[in-house]
């Protein structure tokens, strides 16, 4: 049953809403990822607010970014990664449904009640490698630096994932983060995603307000781009522009694929709309 007020009550919310994007497109005959456990993460609440945020045309975006996370990951394993922290994990289900070595250590880390509603619906799922959820808020810098130091004392070769997470936070709380990721030895790469300050104000205006009433504010957008995160100990070694790449998956509509033709910049960026998902290797 519906739930009354704001259907976006908080951040964790949104996780619902992109498991039932993740759901429709493992739906299609020609997806280009199966993730059969997302409708039933998504529930009732995810269907609902797709409906009040109808962002139909946009749906490729939603696409795009699980796919470009999941190449990043995949290639990052095949090089020797032994262990991948995701942050915010959401309704995350990459430990179930993506071919992972079984000895691979995966930590998931998110809010408390986030993570009891996960594990109460996958109760009886196995997971394909080694999974530990930690529950943790990740704005709380001092838990986190001892939750990275412990997790990189362990690890010879770590992958951070931070997907959808960052551009709620403001400029100075992602510095902070890549700074404290930066520290421990086993942190080599990090894949995460980052918008322009064009795209942020776009996003603002389309559905603000709904993401507001929830505590989700749309805030980071660096006109440095990737190169955001080089004075804090990090350097883009690979980025993949979301439009181009939805363009590649035949994601796209008519008139965003002449757009997708445009020469796509991976540096600054300003008042044009850009996406996209970065590689990152410590400095």
């Amino acid at each position: 049953m519906s739930q009354p007020g704001p259907l976006i009550q908080s951040v964790s919310d949104t996780a619902r809403w992109a498991a039932l994007y993740r759901a429709r497109e493992s739906e299609r005959p020609d997806a280009v990822f199966r993730d059969p456990l997302a409708r039933r993460l998504a529930g009732q609440r995810g269907e609902e607010i797709a409906a009040a945020i109808p962002l139909s045309h946009h749906t490729w975006t939603w696409t795009t970014r699980t796919y470009l996370f999941d190449r990043f990951i995949a290639g990052q394993i095949e090089q020797g990664v032994d262990l991948v922290v995701n942050h915010a994990a959401g309704l995350d289900a990459r430990p179930y449904r993506m071919p992972l070595p079984s000895a691979l250590r995966w930590v998931e880390v998110d809010l408390p009640e986030l993570i009891d509603y996960k594990e109460d619906i996958l109760k009886g799922e196995k997971p394909a490698c080694a999974l530990e959820r930690v529950r943790l808020d990740l704005s709380d810098a001092g838990a986190r630096r001892d939750l990275f130091g412990r997790l990189g004392e362990g690890a010879r070769k770590a992958l951070i994932i931070t997907e959808g997470l960052v551009i709620y936070w403001t400029a100075e709380q992602v510095a902070s983060l890549a700074r404290h990721l930066a520290a421990p030895r086993g942190f080599q790469r990090w894949a995460v995603d980052v918008a322009s300050p064009g795209l942020v104000r776009m996003m603002q205006r389309a559905m603000g307000a709904q993401l507001g009433q929830g505590g989700a504010v749309l805030q980071f957008g660096p006109e440095e781009g990737p190169h955001f995160y080089e004075p804090h100990g990090w350097k883009p070694v690979e980025v993949c522009g979301m439009l181009k790449t939805a363009a590649g998956l035949k994601r796209l509509s008519f008139w965003m694929r002449l757009l997708a033709l445009l020469p796509e910049s991976k540096g600054r960026q300003g008042s044009r709309p850009w996406g996209g998902v970065c590689l990152l290797a410590k400095v």
